[in-house]
């Protein structure tokens, strides 16, 4: 129950402070689209390839077909929008412990992300670019043996990258984020929405 109410605590406190401000400012800052319809403002962007709708200033969420979306997910999405400061992708790659306070969570972030993506496909690395391209859109890349790029929301691509073992050296993986992550999301942030896309992947690679 105490972990329901600080979801609920911190899903207040992003919606309170988004609501507050312009937004057309934050989603020219985001890359989310805000539109006026019939006297009503929403706004829409794109999270882990799914279309998600949002009414301002209430900030009620919606997906189609009529689909619920879990209260991390909302709480993730208002945090980004909250932080995006309009900053350009630097094309500069870097690692989680490499974000402020990454250290602290390294462990906890390998045993969500890292060790599951290299138990799932270390063996079958192919699989990584298939399930990556069908679940979320994801485009290759050319890091490592097998790597793939996803748009995980519109100014934060993620890359997964896999090298395969061989007889003397077991495989390896790696998550690597462009530099701009450091200004618009936690670290806390960041291991939450890197797992949302590695549970899935490895789920459908069983």
């Amino acid at each position: 129950m105490a972990r329901i109410d600080e979801h609920s605590m911190a899903l207040e406190i992003a919606k309170k402070e988004l609501s507050s401000r312009n937004p057309l400012h934050f989603c020219r800052l985001s890359g989310a689209l805000c539109i006026e319809e019939g006297g009503s403002t929403i706004i829409r962007l794109t999270f882990l390839n799914r279309m998600i709708t949002i009414s301002w200033p209430d900030l009620l969420f919606y997906q189609a077909p009529n689909k619920g979306i879990p209260i991390k997910e909302r709480i993730l999405i208002l945090h980004y929008l909250n932080g995006s400061k309009g900053e350009d992708l630097t094309g500069e790659l870097i690692a989680y412990q490499e974000i402020p306070s990454g250290r602290f969570y390294l462990d906890a972030f390998d045993r969500r992300v890292k060790y599951p993506l290299i138990n799932a496909f270390g063996d079958q690395p192919d699989q990584l670019s298939l399930l990556a391209k069908e679940l979320f859109g994801a485009n290759t890349s050319s890091i490592g043996d097998i790597s793939v790029l996803i748009q995980a929301l519109p100014k934060i691509p993620i890359t997964l990258v896999i090298w395969k073992g061989d007889e003397e050296l077991s495989s390896d993986g790696t998550v690597l984020f462009d530099s701009s992550i450091k200004d618009i999301l936690s670290a806390e942030d960041i291991s939450e929405l890197t797992s949302m896309i590695v549970y899935p992947l490895v789920a459908k690679a069983k």
